[in-house]
């Protein structure tokens, strides 16, 4: 497997030389890293006391508003009015309780405390959004975080301490953000319940240039 090894320099190889998603290691996660990652369709994904690794899977799972599914029930959940949401009212709280919350089959997480920081930073560079799904106390119940760029949201994770409070955030970041596509980067069963598909990595790079 060909394995680019990244050096001071901000630049990215070609996304679409990529092996089964992985396409290069090393760098950092300055902020000017990151956007340019994003931007070329790539995302760092690694564990505490690996290198940091970059991915651009093919094919890449992604969300548009177009097919977002909302469940019956979830809309009557959100018809309640038992939730509120919020933006980057708390998003170090998001991004703790992602990352502290156990995953199914998953032994750790993947936000180490250097993604944590480096997330932090591009909050308040205006670039990281968090939405907080908050009970009738005020209290967190669920939410979800990630990057913004032009008209693109990069989904980076999502957490719920109530039943569908992700889904209630994702939800509100659908009808209140203006954005034609979310990357949700890799398959799981609960994005694709709420109608994220599968596209080629060349079609996404197109979307994102056409988008970003």
């Amino acid at each position: 497997m060909l394995v680019f090894q990244l050096t001071n320099d901000l630049v990215f190889p070609d996304p679409l030389l990529a092996e089964d998603g992985l396409l290069a290691v090393g760098g950092d996660l300055s902020p000017e890293r990151l956007i340019l990652a994003y931007k070329s369709g790539i995302f760092p994904w690694y564990s505490e006391g690996e290198p940091i690794l970059w991915h651009a899977p093919d094919p890449r799972f992604i969300l548009t508003p177009k097919y977002f599914k909302r469940s019956k029930s979830l809309r009557l959940l959100i018809n309640k009015n038992v939730y509120h949401c919020t933006v980057n009212e708390d998003f170090d709280g998001v991004i703790d309780y992602c990352a502290s919350i156990p995953r199914k089959d998953q032994d750790d997480t993947w936000i180490t405390g250097e993604m944590k920081d480096a997330y932090i930073t591009l909050n308040k560079m205006g670039f990281a959004y968090s939405i907080e799904v908050r009970d009738q106390n005020g209290l967190l119940s669920g939410g979800l975080y990630g990057i913004k760029l032009g008209k693109v949201f990069f989904g980076e994770s999502m957490f719920s301490l109530e039943p569908n409070t992700s889904k209630i955030a994702l939800s509100y970041l659908v009808d209140n953000f203006d954005i034609g596509l979310i990357d949700a980067q890799v398959y799981t069963a609960h994005m694709e319940s709420m109608g994220a598909y599968h596209i080629g990595l060349n079609t996404f790079l197109t979307l994102l240039n056409r988008l970003i």
